[in-house]
This record gives C-alpha cells, structure tokens and sequence, in this order.
C-alpha cells in the first residue's frame, strides 16, 4: 500500500489554504502545513480543515519545507511518497492524482508538475516568472543535459529518494536544488503537464521586486555551483 504525505508551506494564505486542502484527494495519508511566521487566519484555518499544522518561524520557503521533513522524520511509519504543494491556490490540488501516478507504478522518483503555457490561465505566472524558468530550465539542459521546462512547486519525490538528495537551501532555491541534485543522484524524473491559475492573494516571490532579484540570483547560484562539480 502507498503512502502519502503532503507538505503546504504557507505564509499568510488564509483565504486559500482551506480549499488547498480540501481540493487534495482523499487517498492521502497526512496533510501538513508549515506556518511561515503568519499574521493572518492561516494556522486556524487550516486546522479547521483537518490539516496537521507545524510553525517555522524563520521565514523561508526552504525552511519551512524542512520543518515538514523533520516532523515526518519523528514518525514511526514513514510515507513512500512526499507531495509538495503551495497554499495559494494556484495549483489544482486534485490532479496530484496524476503527480504521483508515475511513482506508484514505480517508473519514476521525481514528478514536477510542469506549468505548460496552454494549461495556464492568462496572468497566472508574471512575465520575470515565465522568463525565470525558461533561463534556469535552459542553463539546466546546456550544462546537464537536463529535460525539464519548470521549476514548477508542485511535485512528488519518493521519500526515501529525497532523503538521499539532502536538501540544504532554505529560501528560495529549494525547487531547483531538487532537482538538479536529482540529476546528480541520476534520479529518473518525469513533467507532468498541470492546470495554473492565478493565485489568492499577493506572491511573496513574484509579487514584489525584491523576491524576484533574489529568487532569481538563488537559482542561477545553484545552477552555477552545480557546473562547477
């Protein structure tokens, strides 16, 4: 039997993090998220919706997916698969169906949920975003042969695969310390085109100037120091 946990990383997602987790399917064994330092309603909402809540308070994407890796790391029974997923409702929570698919049926270890331009809804990636991907998907293919065309957050690993990756970034490079280590690890990894949509709320990457720079310069600094090995 497979099982699955699911970690939402959620900084002020309040009007969104119920229906994240209400929308994921029924098959999953836990639903954990990681409180980022929230001002709003999150942590009671989400609790409200029967979702295991933790709190990171260093503010980081990164770490607050690790948060979520340690507390799954304390539990007897571990799960086979660890499914990431964002809390602004971006995504379409049930097609994690199809995320994990490829790796119950043992063909893969790593399923990105590729953002592909006709399954978004118009304005639901911004134009350094789109930009973004294609310029570190693209360093990827010329310097490690890679296929991937996003560094899209929603995505399944085997959990015994991810421990071997030893994910260290705490901010904004996560998704793409993933998987270029994965290529390292010569992981078998797979796209699986996904539906976007424009998010609730405001982006804490996307949505300002700062976020942008500095995610950017995060993913291009993995990228090169990856070259370099």
């Amino acid at each position: 039997m497979t099982h699955i946990k699911v970690i939402i990383p959620a900084y002020n997602e309040a009007d969104s993090i119920a229906n994240v987790i209400h929308e994921i399917p029924d098959d999953v064994d836990e639903i954990i998220v990681v409180n980022n330092n929230s001002t709003d309603n999150t942590v009671k909402n989400a609790k409200a919706a029967g979702a295991t809540v933790l709190t990171e308070k260093n503010k980081g994407y990164g770490y607050a997916c690790l948060k979520g890796l340690e507390y799954i790391a304390l539990q007897a029974d571990k799960p086979n698969i660890i499914v990431f997923i964002d809390g602004d409702y971006s995504d379409y929570p049930e097609e994690l169906t199809k995320i994990v698919d490829p790796i119950i049926a043992d063909d893969v270890d790593l399923v990105i949920g590729a953002r592909v331009a006709e399954l978004r809804e118009k304005g639901s990636m911004t134009p350094q975003q789109v930009f973004g991907n294609w310029l570190a998907t693209f360093l990827m293919k010329l310097l490690f042969r890679a296929r991937f065309t996003d560094l899209g957050p929603f995505r399944a690993i085997k959990y015994d695969k991810l421990l071997l990756l030893d994910m260290q970034d705490k901010t904004y490079g996560w998704t793409v310390e993933m998987q270029l280590k994965a290529l390292k690890k010569k992981l078998k990894y797979l796209e699986v085109p996904v539906k976007y949509k424009k998010r609730i709320g405001v982006s804490k990457v996307s949505g300002t100037v700062k976020g942008t720079i500095f995610a950017g310069v995060k993913i291009l600094s993995w990228i090169f120091k990856y070259s370099l090995k």
